[in-house]
């Protein structure tokens, strides 16, 4: 209970190349099949075959290990924007108990001012542009830097207004919670159908995410 009252109050104040095979034989035949199928037929099939590049040996769920990498890469926006949760935590039991674990690695994260940058640049750098990684773990490491970024805007409200007491408190402390909890579930939701191998798509962030992996 202390390391958590300790950890809360530090918040307040801080702001394997998977590789398709190509047959010649199948190669040829697709492509002499496209000139005779419609472009609508194509694009779907395209898409398709664009969506099971995250699955391994014709099974239906990624590897273990890209299952988890891209559940631990939700981590990251969770840690990034714990501090949002420090009304949440402090108010309900059952939240902290979730968090309460997580503390040790999350005053590691906060221990440097940079690290959610260098976090950043590396997902981004060495996972999201980097084809030897399936695009099941490009995506969902990038779904998890989209999340990250968006906290940009709750700290450009947060740092404007700065409200002390009033209407404005209680305004600010109820978006911070909102956005508390949407990290959370992001975090639980995420992780967990990695996990299971399953692909998750989170709003707002899925179809950026998409754009961004190629």
């Amino acid at each position: 209970m202390a390391s958590s009252t300790f950890l809360l109050s530090s918040l307040t104040f801080s702001h394997n190349k998977k590789p398709l095979l190509h047959y010649s034989f199948l190669h040829s035949s697709t492509k002499n099949l496209n000139l005779l199928l419609p472009k609508g037929f194509i694009r779907k099939t395209n898409e398709l075959r664009t969506l099971t590049v995250a699955k391994s040996n014709g099974s239906d769920s990624a590897d273990a290990p890209d299952r988890l990498i891209s559940a631990l890469c939700y981590f990251y926006p969770f840690f990034d924007g714990v501090q949002y949760g420090k009304y949440v935590i402090n108010q309900f039991y059952p939240v902290q108990a979730i968090v309460q674990p997580l503390f040790p690695a999350i005053r590691v994260f906060k221990s440097f001012p940079f690290n959610g940058f260098l976090v950043f640049l590396t997902l981004y750098f060495v996972v999201v542009r980097n084809q030897n990684f399936s695009r099941y773990v490009r995506f969902n490491t990038m779904q998890a830097i989209v999340l990250d970024v968006l906290l940009i805007f709750p700290d450009l409200l947060e740092r404007t207004f700065n409200p002390r007491s009033g209407f404005g408190l209680d305004l600010m402390m109820s978006l911070d919670s909102t956005v508390f909890l949407f990290l959370l579930v992001s975090l639980i939701y995420g992780s967990s159908s990695c996990l299971l191998g399953q692909i998750p798509r989170l709003p707002i962030v899925a179809d950026a995410a998409d754009r961004q992996v190629l």
